[in-house]
Protein backbone atom coordinates (compact mmCIF):
# COMPACT_ATOMS: atom_id res chain seq x y z
CA UNK A 1 0.00 0.00 0.00
CA UNK A 2 1.17 3.67 -0.86
CA UNK A 3 1.29 5.92 1.84
CA UNK A 4 0.98 9.94 0.74
CA UNK A 5 2.23 12.85 2.49
CA UNK A 6 1.50 16.46 0.72
CA UNK A 7 3.76 19.39 1.62
CA UNK A 8 4.22 22.92 0.48
CA UNK A 9 0.79 24.71 1.05
CA UNK A 10 0.69 27.60 3.22
CA UNK A 11 -0.95 31.71 2.59
CA UNK A 12 -0.48 33.67 -0.40
CA UNK A 13 -1.75 36.66 -2.18
CA UNK A 14 -3.94 36.72 -5.21
CA UNK A 15 -1.61 36.37 -8.14
CA UNK A 16 0.87 34.28 -6.47
CA UNK A 17 2.55 31.18 -7.08
CA UNK A 18 2.92 27.99 -4.82
CA UNK A 19 4.20 24.37 -5.46
CA UNK A 20 2.81 21.78 -3.65
CA UNK A 21 4.88 18.10 -3.19
CA UNK A 22 3.00 14.68 -2.96
CA UNK A 23 5.42 12.45 -1.59
CA UNK A 24 5.24 8.36 -1.51
CA UNK A 25 6.49 5.43 -0.08
CA UNK A 26 5.64 2.08 -0.35
CA UNK A 27 6.49 -0.14 -3.33
CA UNK A 28 5.99 0.26 -7.49
CA UNK A 29 4.85 4.62 -7.16
CA UNK A 30 5.51 4.72 -10.22
CA UNK A 31 2.93 1.83 -11.98
CA UNK A 32 -0.09 4.29 -9.92
CA UNK A 33 -1.77 7.35 -12.07
CA UNK A 34 -1.55 10.01 -9.57
CA UNK A 35 -3.90 13.05 -9.02
CA UNK A 36 -5.00 16.40 -7.17
CA UNK A 37 -8.77 16.85 -5.78
CA UNK A 38 -9.46 19.94 -3.09
CA UNK A 39 -12.03 20.90 -0.80
CA UNK A 40 -13.18 23.85 0.03
CA UNK A 41 -14.81 24.74 2.96
CA UNK A 42 -19.02 23.97 2.98
CA UNK A 43 -17.90 22.10 -0.62
CA UNK A 44 -17.07 18.41 -1.58
CA UNK A 45 -14.36 17.24 -2.78
CA UNK A 46 -13.39 18.23 -6.34
CA UNK A 47 -10.71 16.91 -8.74
CA UNK A 48 -7.85 19.55 -9.95
CA UNK A 49 -5.36 17.31 -11.99
CA UNK A 50 -4.25 13.88 -12.89
CA UNK A 51 -0.93 12.68 -14.70
CA UNK A 52 -0.33 8.91 -15.84
CA UNK A 53 2.08 6.50 -14.20
CA UNK A 54 4.57 7.53 -17.29
CA UNK A 55 3.69 11.24 -16.89
CA UNK A 56 2.58 11.28 -20.69
CA UNK A 57 -0.82 11.86 -20.10
CA UNK A 58 -2.62 14.92 -18.20
CA UNK A 59 -5.43 16.17 -17.35
CA UNK A 60 -6.91 19.20 -15.34
CA UNK A 61 -10.19 21.08 -13.93
CA UNK A 62 -11.45 23.86 -16.34
CA UNK A 63 -11.16 26.07 -13.32
CA UNK A 64 -6.81 25.41 -13.37
CA UNK A 65 -6.21 25.51 -16.88
CA UNK A 66 -3.37 27.67 -18.10
CA UNK A 67 -2.41 27.94 -14.22
CA UNK A 68 -2.05 25.13 -12.45
CA UNK A 69 1.10 22.37 -14.13
CA UNK A 70 1.37 18.58 -12.60
CA UNK A 71 4.61 16.59 -13.19
CA UNK A 72 5.95 13.49 -11.24
CA UNK A 73 9.20 12.26 -10.75
CA UNK A 74 9.32 8.71 -10.43
CA UNK A 75 12.70 8.30 -9.07
CA UNK A 76 11.64 10.55 -6.26
CA UNK A 77 8.63 8.62 -5.54
CA UNK A 78 7.07 12.57 -5.82
CA UNK A 79 4.54 14.36 -7.73
CA UNK A 80 4.15 18.16 -8.03
CA UNK A 81 1.72 20.74 -8.44
CA UNK A 82 2.65 23.82 -9.32
CA UNK A 83 -0.10 27.09 -9.31
CA UNK A 84 0.32 30.26 -10.77
CA UNK A 85 -1.97 32.92 -10.92
CA UNK A 86 -3.51 31.98 -7.98
CA UNK A 87 -7.14 33.22 -7.25
CA UNK A 88 -9.41 33.10 -4.02
CA UNK A 89 -11.50 31.00 -4.99
CA UNK A 90 -8.71 28.21 -4.99
CA UNK A 91 -8.36 28.56 -1.33
CA UNK A 92 -9.16 25.04 0.27
CA UNK A 93 -7.33 21.70 1.18
CA UNK A 94 -5.54 20.38 -1.71
CA UNK A 95 -5.30 16.13 -1.52
CA UNK A 96 -3.00 14.43 -3.48
CA UNK A 97 -4.22 10.47 -4.20
CA UNK A 98 -3.28 7.42 -6.60
CA UNK A 99 -5.19 4.83 -8.44
CA UNK A 100 -4.78 1.86 -10.83
CA UNK A 101 -5.64 3.71 -13.93
CA UNK A 102 -5.63 7.27 -15.33
CA UNK A 103 -9.63 7.51 -15.92
CA UNK A 104 -10.31 5.94 -12.52
CA UNK A 105 -7.99 8.45 -10.73
CA UNK A 106 -9.76 11.60 -12.92
CA UNK A 107 -12.96 9.89 -11.63
CA UNK A 108 -12.40 10.08 -8.02
CA UNK A 109 -11.66 6.44 -7.68
CA UNK A 110 -8.42 5.99 -5.94
CA UNK A 111 -6.96 4.07 -3.29
CA UNK A 112 -4.68 6.02 -0.61
CA UNK A 113 -5.29 9.69 0.08
CA UNK A 114 -2.65 12.35 1.63
CA UNK A 115 -3.70 13.99 4.95
CA UNK A 116 -3.98 17.43 2.66
CA UNK A 117 -2.91 20.97 2.77
CA UNK A 118 -4.15 23.52 3.03
CA UNK A 119 -3.91 26.64 0.50
CA UNK A 120 -5.14 30.17 1.49
CA UNK A 121 -5.16 32.57 -1.10
CA UNK A 122 -5.94 36.22 0.00
CA UNK A 123 -7.59 38.99 -1.96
Amino acid sequence: QVQLVESGGGLVQAGGSLRLSCAASGRTFSSYAMGWFRQAPGKEREFVSAISWSGSSTRYADSVKGRFTISRDNAKNTMYLQMNSLKPEDTAVYYCACGWTFDTVVAGITGSWGQGTQVTVSS
